[in-house]
């Protein structure tokens, strides 16, 4: 009987914190419901048959409207709610926002032995993102420099061999740099960014894949803005040919790396002290 209902951001979290409430045409409220730790909503109250309007709030969200259906039964499943931080499709305030390495991720994943995968980050790098004036993103920019020993996959005896000349080499190119060159939309909050990526000694055109999460207030009276990215490389275009073959078609290490971030940066200068 009654209302089932997952709350969830569009990253797939859970939004404990929902309000659920659900009305019948008449606009008469017959259910209110928070969701609990899990962001799952179970009202038992018996429903009668016909169109419910459900509505979800959150604080920090922009609320979600939507129609259910209860049938004979007297029970509706709403399915996944999906909602989306306030300031989500805005765009963040004209300037420059520096990226947060404490709040932040950059990291690389490789397939293992053509059945796994084996992920590894980055622990230490700078970052920083310009955003453009009343023409939005076209002349925006980022900019970013990664230390490239401070490779982290886990296991030293593997973070030793990534950090020779064998890949990253990082006594000779102890740096790993990206300069944007451009950017386009390629949806209502996603970008493609064009640049540069030096690594290795090689530098290679590699587009982004960039998704704005939205902004919103820190602890320390400061605006952050929330992003993900996602780039796909080739160790080979890169001058890091090394692998070993375990068996006709399969290598140790896949050809391929994907990148993965998520960013979280400070409107202004510099970060919180």
């Amino acid at each position: 009987m009654g209302l089932t209902a997952r709350i969830r951001t569009r990253d797939g979290w859970a939004v404990p914190h929902a309000v659920v409430t659900v009305t019948d045409m008449t606009g008469r409220q017959v259910i209110r419901a928070d969701a609990d730790t899990d962001g799952l909503v179970e009202e038992t109250a018996e429903l009668v048959p016909g169109p419910y309007t459900v509505i979800v709030t959150a604080v920090g969200y922009g609320p979600s409207a939507s129609t259910a259906l209860v049938g004979a039964g007297g029970r509706a499943d709403a399915g996944t709610i999906v909602l989306t931080r306030q300031g989500g499709t805005e765009l963040p305030a004209p300037g420059t926002w520096t990226v947060d390495p404490a709040h932040s991720t950059v990291g690389a994943v490789a397939q293992h032995l053509g059945i796994s995968s084996v992920r590894g980050r980055f622990t230490d790098f700078t970052a920083r993102i310009e955003v453009g004036g009343e023409d939005g993103w076209s002349k925006s920019r980022v900019e970013a420099v990664i230390q490239a020993a401070s490779i982290d996959t886990g296991n030293q005896m593997r973070d030793g061999h990534l950090k020779s000349p064998d890949f990253l080499d990082v006594v000779n190119y102890p740096q790993i740099t990206y300069f944007s060159s451009g950017i386009e939309v390629a949806g209502e909050d996603r970008w493609t960014v064009h640049g540069d990526l030096r690594m290795h000694g090689v530098s290679r055109p590699v587009d982004l894949d960039l998704r704005y999460l939205g902004t919103g207030s820190d602890p320390w009276g400061g605006t952050r803005a929330a992003f993900t990215a996602t780039a796909e490389l080739r160790r080979e275009d890169f001058a890091m040919n090394y692998n070993q073959v375990i068996q006709a078609g399969i290598s140790a290490i896949g050809t391929k790396l994907r990148v993965e971030m998520d960013i979280q940066a400070v409107q202004g200068d510099t970060l919180p002290g």
